[in-house]
């Protein structure tokens, strides 16, 4: 159960950030001096599919499901994971192996310690699969394999094309960007160390000033604008044409240099000023290139993908008045009791329908093969026919009074 739970929780957390994970993949292939050998596309399809396979494992190893087969890769993936976290280890090539995404974070010798633990729990459940025990009949095992894959890659789909539905970074909504960037000045330690705003014109340090700007910044975040989808640029450019009107401040964050700025320019029209910035933080801030965040008093409220940028039907009023102009009302409790629903919740009810079910088929195969049962109650039967005939055979009482003879 332990080890379902860790590989349930670890698939799904990558799932939810599939950019994330890429990433991760993106610094193991450069450590290992790979990265011009691996296009995007690949690293990206092989986070979802290992994100897949964690979660499909540990809901197989939970429910029971193909003993022999959900052991057998469990093993083998941590006889894989458990000496590439000791390289890791030793080497540091990262800094963190990101299994569990950034939902938790742990050292390097941190990881290699929980996957010896693992391992052996790997082992144990492979030496004796069929000690596992089945909360799911045969028959319905095809239910849970095929919903919770479907669930899995839906998450992992969604979270690409928008952006990750629990975000678990120190830039998530909400988040104070001035106050922990205070705190990192007065010399305390903060996630915002990294975090920076220089204008490229003269290169100055503008982060405090903009954090500290009073009312609504917008931010367009492009870790690359060479690598960034142009498919958006309309609603991009009436973005800024909106934020001049109503004079909100608009800047444009990247890490590329004033050639690839320059191209964006020319290719787009844009207008907005650029700033550079750290571009792993800028990866962390939103998981879209480009992506778009809006800050209220140094506070992040808003993030949009370039897939789901708001459009002059959503923008017909000032930020003040407007919805999208207030923090989401959806907390992080509301989003994971929404998966909850979605998807343990059905789970729960198949698993309660299912042992109900084969529970009745038990007890229906125990009443037949009991023969004692039978017996007795096949004797029952014949001494209630046999009472049944002798009262059908005694002759009526004699009425009359008197002396109690009988009369003609």
């Amino acid at each position: 159960m332990v080890l379902a739970v860790v590989l349930i929780f670890s698939g799904f957390v990558k799932a939810v950030d599939p950019m994330g994970t890429q990433y991760k993949l993106a610094d193991y292939l450069t450590a290992l001096h790979l990265q011009m050998l691996t296009p995007d596309f690949l690293t990206l399809g092989a986070s979802v599919i290992l994100s897949a396979i964690e979660f499909g494992m540990g809901i197989c190893l939970l429910f029971g499901i193909r003993k022999t087969m959900s052991t057998t890769v469990t093993l083998l993936m941590m006889l894989l994971l458990t000496p590439l976290t000791l390289w890791v280890a030793l080497a540091d090539p990262v800094s963190d192996c990101g299994c569990f995404g950034d939902a938790i974070i742990l050292t390097n010798w941190q990881t290699f310690s929980k996957n010896i633990v693992l391992l052996l729990m790997a082992f144990i459940v492979w030496k004796w699969p069929h000690d596992m025990v089945r909360l799911i009949s045969t028959s319905s095992q095809w239910i849970a394999t095929n919903y919770s894959a479907i669930f899995i890659i839906a998450v992992s789909g969604w979270s690409f094309y928008d952006l990750p539905y629990l975000d678990f970074r120190p830039y998530h909504i909400g988040a104070d960007l001035k106050t922990g960037w205070q705190k990192m000045m007065n010399g305390e330690e903060s996630p915002y160390a990294e975090f920076f705003i220089q204008r490229l014109e003269d290169g100055e340090d503008i982060t405090d000033s903009l954090l500290s700007q009073k009312g609504y910044v917008f931010l367009l975040i492009a870790p690359h604008v060479e690598k960034a989808d142009d498919s958006q640029l309309d609603l991009i450019n009436q973005m800024y044409e909106y934020a001049e009107d109503n004079e909100y401040p608009f800047y444009a964050l990247t890490a590329s240099g004033e050639k690839g700025i320059e191209r964006w320019r020319d290719m787009t029209g844009a207008e907005y000023p650029f700033c550079q910035t750290d571009e792993i933080t800028l990866k962390t801030i939103i998981r879209s290139n480009p992506g778009l965040i809006l800050l209220k008093d140094g506070i992040i409220i808003r993030k949009w993908s370039h897939n789901n940028l708001p459009d002059e039907y959503e923008m017909t009023d000032r930020l003040e008045k407007l919805k999208i102009g207030k923090m989401p009302k959806e907390t992080m409790a509301q989003k994971v009791l929404i998966i909850a629903l979605w998807y343990i919740l059905p789970l729960l009810l198949l698993t309660i329908a299912d042992r109900l079910w084969a529970w009745s088929k038990w007890l229906k195969r125990k009443e037949q093969s009991n023969k004692i049962y039978q017996l007795f109650k096949q004797k029952t039967n014949n001494e209630k026919e046999n009472r049944s005939r002798q009262l059908e055979d005694e002759p009526e009482p004699a009425r009359g009074s008197g002396s109690g003879q009988g009369t003609e």
